[in-house]
């Protein structure tokens, strides 16, 4: 992060600085605040953007060490929240591990977000390069399991020219793309801020009707436990889930996945959850205000923001990055 004054800020530091977009990683606990720390670096591109760079991903023996805090549940915490993810690969290890693999997917849903970069491309020739592209999309059409095609840039990111003369041209333009997205990050945060609001706004609409659902179910006197743990198996849940999406006509898309809202659900006591038409939600009044937030405020937030641009979640600066900018070594 920028800083007029170069130092290092320990994770446990980081999570309670005043105005810190940190807070929320100290319920990961200590075991990853000791491995999470900051660098203050008086770097002009940092007054833009800050960047977040996570530890590689263990593979093979190395997958069966323990990291003593839920790596993949950090790298979702991140990914919900930053504006860019960029996926580094070289041509020279182009599996994906176990561990790379159950990552990936935990970037379910902020699929719009990612970029995968093919770092050291100028190492191989033009005919090796054709062969390594194929096969990390094949690679990465495996893990992503969508039609849509991931966004690949090629190039050689470090200080020095491209070495191979035929591939020099391609890489050349492939980098300036990436550095391009980089660049209108901060004109473009203000959208994202808003994309994000919205899709927390669907996520919570879901989760709420579905407790209401739940709460229904159960029986008013005898038999709780009973109940809830028959509902609590995934046929039974399933079919709560698809009696809640018929009822209410929501998108598939804005459910949960079934397996951890089961794992966390039946830790919970179905008879606290609230009903949408009940007095503890204010008769269904909060569940209008959403709807009227998603239908009215959300549209006038957009056309409000001049140019479609503004502060983002991690941003100090509305300006695009120049590319004196990126020159920073």
């Amino acid at each position: 992060m920028y800083g007029e004054n170069d130092k290092i800020v320990p994770g446990n530091a980081l999570t309670v600085s005043p105005g810190s977009p940190f807070g929320g990683l100290k319920f990961f606990g200590n075991n990853f605040l000791t491995r999470f720390e900051g660098s203050i670096v008086n770097a002009p591109i940092l007054e833009k953007l800050t960047l977040v760079d996570s530890p590689g991903v263990l593979s093979g023996e190395k997958q069966r060490l323990n990291r003593n805090y839920d790596f993949e549940e950090v790298v979702k915490w991140f990914a919900e929240r930053v504006d860019l993810v960029i996926l580094l690969f070289d041509p020279y290890k182009l599996d994906i591990s176990d561990e790379l693999a159950s990552v990936m997917r935990t970037l379910h849903g902020n699929e719009d977000k990612v970029r995968v970069v093919l770092n050291k491309a100028d190492g191989v020739n033009v005919q090796q390069l054709m062969r390594v592209y194929g096969a990390l999309m094949w690679s990465l059409g495996k893990v992503f399991e969508t039609p849509e095609v991931v966004r690949v840039y090629i190039g050689s990111f470090w200080d020095k020219k491209p070495r191979n003369p035929d591939t020099a041209p391609l890489l050349t333009a492939e980098m300036n793309d990436l550095l391009s997205d980089l660049r209108e990050l901060p004109r473009q945060a203000a959208v994202r801020k808003v994309n994000e609001l919205v899709k927390r706004m669907r996520s919570l609409r879901a989760h709420t009707l579905l407790l209401h659902e739940l709460r229904c179910q159960m029986p008013t006197v005898m038999g709780k436990a009973k109940k809830q743990a028959a509902l609590c198996t995934p046929q039974a849940m399933s079919e709560v889930f698809r009696a809640t999406h018929k009822k209410y006509n929501l998108p598939p898309g804005d459910f949960p996945n079934i397996h951890k809202f089961i794992s966390v659900a039946k830790e919970l006591n179905f008879s606290d959850f609230p009903k949408t038409d009940g007095s503890r939600l204010a008769k269904g009044k909060l569940l209008a205000d959403l709807d009227e937030a998603m239908g009215v405020d959300i549209p006038k937030l957009l056309e409000a923001l001049p140019g479609m641009s503004g502060q983002g979640m991690l941003h100090r600066s509305t300006s695009p990055i120049t590319p004196d900018d990126l020159a920073y070594k």
